[in-house]
């Protein structure tokens, strides 16, 4: 098992120079960079101090080459490729074109949003849609198996962003009630309310991203863990352990329960990462949420290029590393699983 654990974090650095190489190269074709952007904004007068540097109306080239040393882009491609490698080694992501602050100072900022949404609506969507997918197994073909399915299909059908208008428009004071707020994580009485008004205001403003961001992974959840749940009640180990006379909790909870588990824990880091990061943009941009979503978004439609690398090489070391523990639970749930080449 160690040594296993210890080859997957050797390949973890082959996965994530793969990542920033092939984005480091495509960037590098992609017109309108982050000095192009920053005399565009000069021009139009929205521009601000970039680095300690504003560019004026009748820029030169000898000004626009001043800010291509500023930034490191007269050096070749070669050598700024693998001065990123050598920060990104030291885990030091750079510095912001447009927001001048570190990468990392910008994450950190950016996270608490984005570990709120994600956390949440993770641990939501498994302790929802795991017992519901039971259920459902237990029942199979019944009324209540019939109708949840039919729920859980439908709120998979209807896009996040698209449920979070509804919502906003029914509830957040849109043309009915104003019964939930519309912007940010808590209020601006925040730090004047008790310790349970605190955790009442949080989850107030929570509760309806949550929902847009939880929705459509309630059926790919439920669904996944009901058809594991009806695979293995039918095979023939359950049949022998109810001849033995088990209880048909006792089955479900001591002899089927683990072996379903396992195809959960595959699904994990996906479900995971995807709560964390997948589709968020939208929702944060709808509930004016300033999280890690947003600030990618921003960051590639800019060129801000520390940030859309330093992010990608955040998300990917996350990705990688809950891979990692998934299958080192994997290994908990089912001893049976050998990692590597069998011994002869």
């Amino acid at each position: 098992m160690l040594i296993y654990i210890l080859k997957r974090i050797a390949l973890m650095v082959p996965t994530l120079l793969g990542a920033l190489t092939i984005t480091f190269l495509v960037i590098q074709f992609v017109p309108g960079g982050p000095i192009e952007q920053i005399l565009a904004e000069s021009r139009d007068g929205s521009g601000g101090d970039a680095g300690g540097y504003r560019a004026s109306k009748d820029t030169d080239a000898k000004q626009i080459a001043e800010l291509k040393k500023l930034y490191g882009f007269d050096k070749p491609l070669h050598e700024r490729y693998f001065d990123m490698l050598w920060n990104f080694a030291r885990f030091d992501l750079g510095r912001s074109f447009m927001h001048n602050k570190d990468v990392w100072t910008l994450i950190k900022e950016k996270l608490p949003v984005s570990i709120s949404l994600g956390l949440w609506s993770f641990l939501l969507s498994y302790l929802i849609s795991v017992p519901l997918g039971i259920a459902k197994a237990r029942r199979e073909g019944s009324r209540f198996d019939t109708v949840t399915t039919l729920l859980v299909l439908v709120g998979y059908a209807i896009p996040g962003f698209v449920l979070g208008i509804l919502l906003i428009v029914l509830f957040a004071g849109g043309s009915f009630w104003d019964l939930f707020p519309l912007r940010g994580l808590t209020s601006d009485n925040w730090e004047e309310l008790s310790a349970f008004g605190k955790v009442k205001d949080y989850f107030w403003h929570l509760t309806l991203p949550l929902i847009c961001l939880s929705i459509h992974s309630f059926a790919v959840i439920t669904m996944l863990t009901k058809n594991t749940f009806v695979e293995e009640i039918r095979k023939q180990y359950v049949l022998v352990a109810r001849a033995k006379g088990l209880s048909q909790k006792g089955v479900l909870y001591r002899h089927i329960f683990r072996n379903a588990l396992l195809p959960l824990v595959t699904h994990f880091p996906a479900a995971f990462i995807g709560a964390f990061f997948a589709g968020s943009v939208l929702i944060e941009t709808l509930f004016s949420l300033d999280g890690m979503g947003l600030l990618g978004y921003e960051a590639i439609v800019r060129r801000d290029y520390p940030v859309v690398l330093g992010t990608l090489y955040f998300f990917t070391l996350i990705a990688v590393v809950t891979k990692l523990i998934s299958d080192i639970l994997y290994r908990v749930i089912d001893p049976r699983v050998q990692f590597g080449s069998a011994s002869k």
